[in-house]
């Protein structure tokens, strides 16, 4: 049975609040109603990243067997990725076989901001975006674009 209480994607698994996390790129990781996590990122810079200016609500989800278990995180906000499903299911190792309970909240968070700036799509959890993102990789990113403007309001 899992835990009945959820804990803020801004918090470590002992409860101590967590300032929002920066990364070099300029992104911020940063809690909405203690249940979701977003991620903004900064449009300041230029960047790569087809997902530049979205906002992307995540549920973090912590089983009762956390912290020996991985947390459950999937995307809410709708999104054209290989590694993430349509209903917002996330292919990332530490979410499975490479979870370490020495890992914390605030890791997961930056490996799922990494998988958004390095699209997998030799290791896809969506077989069709991961087979557009291979013939056709320029398309894909417009449509990741396009995705981004639409559901997570970007630029």
């Amino acid at each position: 049975m899992a835990k009945n209480t959820q804990q803020s994607p801004s918090t470590d698994h002992q409860g101590d609040p967590a300032p929002p996390q920066r990364t070099s790129s300029g992104d911020q990781c940063v809690s909405v109603g203690g249940e979701h996590a977003v991620f903004r990122r900064d449009d300041h810079r230029p960047s790569q990243s087809p997902y530049e200016g979205g906002v992307f609500k995540l549920e973090l989800f912590l089983p009762e067997e956390y912290p020996m278990a991985p947390p459950k995180v999937r995307f809410l906000t709708k999104i054209y990725h290989p590694n993430i499903d349509k209903l917002g299911r996330i292919c990332l190792d530490i979410l499975k076989d490479k979870w370490s309970p020495a890992l914390q909240i605030r890791t997961v968070l930056l490996s799922i901001q990494a998988l958004l700036s390095a699209p997998n799509p030799d290791d896809p959890l969506s077989d069709n975006i991961a087979k557009h993102w291979k013939a056709n990789e320029a398309e894909a990113v417009e449509t990741a674009k396009e995705w981004t403007h639409l559901y997570a309001n970007g630029p």
